[in-house]
């Protein structure tokens, strides 16, 4: 069964008199299996918070219909068990990451010592457990979204909706939002995340779509996505000069052409963790 399942779903937005209508979401035709991390990415304006907004019922089609769970997203049952966190959350800033997570668990019904307890995990989960106390005033970017994964996920819903999570939070931060996605998958949660930044969300989507000017323009598995059939690497370590000469002969020789002879690169972001890593100072990081 599909999570998340849309036929034809459009978006048009009235301009006002005499503007026409803005076609912000195209026929979209969308199945998120149960279980998976599927990324919905794409430019600013793509459509990616439109569809988002359609399958939580926020805004109503133009045309088109959604599913979760086979159930009609119009239909409020359908919401009971997702968990939502949108690109910009606005929370109630006098209040501390566990009185946040009190008053969104009263919300969901939930009370006594199973909230108190389930409270105590979520905060351990998004590592806010040190910070439980201190005032949402005082966190940064970060920590904010991390309180917010978890008012999304505090009555332990089956699908989770992420609508830019990592934006404007720092490498450490957006790292942190990545790994605790992969800790939901493996609890056997689904995941339907929205973002704009594509190398962010290539480690932990099982399967992406990308949205331009609301239709989708390309679908499939990551790994079959991003693999150049034609083109083969092989890595080797201490290669001497004089051999090297002759592997290059040998690959000459097979009917191939070489592209290029480089040393492999690491990604900036992973230069930048291990530099952190290495200076003492910053092992003793601080929320």
């Amino acid at each position: 069964m599909d999570a998340i399942r849309t036929e034809q779903l459009t978006k048009k937005y009235d301009l006002g008199w005499r503007k026409g209508r803005l076609l912000a979401l195209d026929k979209l035709n969308l199945h998120v299996h149960e279980g998976e991390v599927y990324g919905l990415l794409g430019p600013n304006g793509s459509g990616k918070s439109t569809t988002l907004k359609l399958i939580l019922d926020l805004i109503s089609p133009t045309d088109g219909s959604a599913w979760l769970f086979d159930v009609p997203c119009n239909n409020v049952v359908s919401r009971l068990h997702v968990g939502f966190l949108p690109e910009n959350p606005y929370f109630y800033r006098y209040l501390t990451g566990a009185e946040t997570l009190v008053f969104y668990g009263k919300l969901c019904g939930m009370s006594g010592s199973s909230l108190k307890q389930r409270i105590e995990e979520l905060l351990e989960l998004v590592g806010l457990t040190r910070a439980r106390d201190r005032q949402l005033s005082g966190y940064s970017k970060g920590m904010l979204q991390r309180i917010g994964l978890a008012q999304a996920l505090i009555h332990d819903p089956k699908l989770l909706l992420l609508d830019e999570p990592t934006a404007g939070v720092d490498p450490i931060g957006s790292k942190d939002i990545r790994d605790l996605i992969l800790r939901l998958k493996g609890m056997g949660k689904t995941v339907l995340l929205s973002s704009h930044l594509l190398a962010q969300v290539q480690d932990v989507c099982d399967r992406i779509g990308v949205l331009n000017l609301g239709q989708m323009i390309l679908e499939g598995d990551v790994k079959s996505l991003i693999s150049d059939q034609r083109r083969l690497s092989i890595t080797v370590q201490d290669l001497p000069d004089d051999a090297r000469a002759r592997v290059e002969e040998a690959v000459r020789s097979a009917g191939a052409s070489i592209v290029s002879v480089e040393h492999p690169q690491t990604t900036l972001e992973s230069l930048f963790l291990e530099a952190l890593k290495k200076d003492e100072r910053g092992m003793g990081r601080h929320d």
